[in-house]
């Protein structure tokens, strides 16, 4: 009776969740015509995958992993779940038989394919956490966590690397640095690889323009602003075994960097 309680709680919850997700992810390529509810990674995640279903489908598994090793070792659910997983497996399911990436495009087609992966692995995610005993939880998080963090910081890169090279010259190029620079400053090189797909391919459509200029000069303050909030200059300073100026750490203090 219990396991039934969930099911059902998760189907509804997963297909509330989905649909509103499905919608929003849509939409945001209509934007800003439309506002949306979503967020500019998932956009950009779901460019870099090129309408391919298998890519999109790929890009969401490797997410789900780690997803599901959270679940079953806290009983949460990490925002990948509405970010990347739902989002790409939806837009992988409509572009299954024509491979059109206007599929995803489609805020009413996106709401049902969300709703309906949305509500399995809801069910999927809270059944698995409810079922396992708790020292079955403790092995599970051993292998899947590990398994994760490899695909998302070492597979994950690369594929989005190729993709950016096999997008033209300048993706490649734009790709290139600013995913050397978020692998120096955020550990993952995903961030960067996407942003340079997107100046990259801006460029190429559009030129450089004021809108191409704008993106690529406030891709650069985020990547300088993220890199003063890790305290990667307090960092260097001190592999640099010189002194931290006081007027630095003053600054980092008021800001909590």
């Amino acid at each position: 009776m219990h396991i039934l309680i969930i099911l059902i709680e998760s189907l509804i919850i997963g297909t509330l969740v989905g649909l509103a997700v499905g919608i929003g992810a849509a939409r945001m390529f209509n934007a800003p015509t439309v506002q949306a509810l979503g967020a500019f990674r998932t956009l950009g995640e779901m460019n870099a995958s090129e309408g391919d279903p298998a890519s999109h489908f790929s890009f969401g598994l490797g997410f789900f992993f780690n997803a599901w090793a959270s679940t079953v070792a806290a009983g949460s659910f990490t925002q990948d779940v509405t970010h990347r997983v739902i989002p790409n497996w939806a837009a992988a399911l409509l572009m299954l038989k024509n491979h059109d990436e206007k599929e995803m495009h489609d805020a009413k087609k996106m709401g049902i394919a969300g709703a309906i992966v949305g509500a399995l692995i809801v069910a999927f995610l809270n059944l698995t956490s409810s079922a396992l005993p708790q020292s079955l939880q403790i092995t599970a998080v051993k292998v899947l966590v590990p398994a994760a963090t490899l695909l998302i910081n070492t597979v994950m890169p690369v594929i989005f690397w190729l993709a950016a090279i096999d997008g033209g010259k300048r993706s490649g190029i734009f790709g290139t640095v600013f995913g050397g620079i978020a692998q120096l400053i955020m550990g993952n090189a995903v961030p960067g690889v996407v942003l340079g797909i997107l100046v990259g391919k801006g460029v190429d459509e559009s030129g450089w323009n004021k809108i191409t200029k704008i993106i690529l000069i406030t891709t650069i303050v985020l990547f300088i602003l993220s890199a003063f909030f890790r305290g990667i200059d307090l960092t260097l300073f001190k592999q640099l075994n010189m002194g931290v100026p006081a007027w630095l750490k003053q600054i980092h203090s008021v800001f909590g960097g």
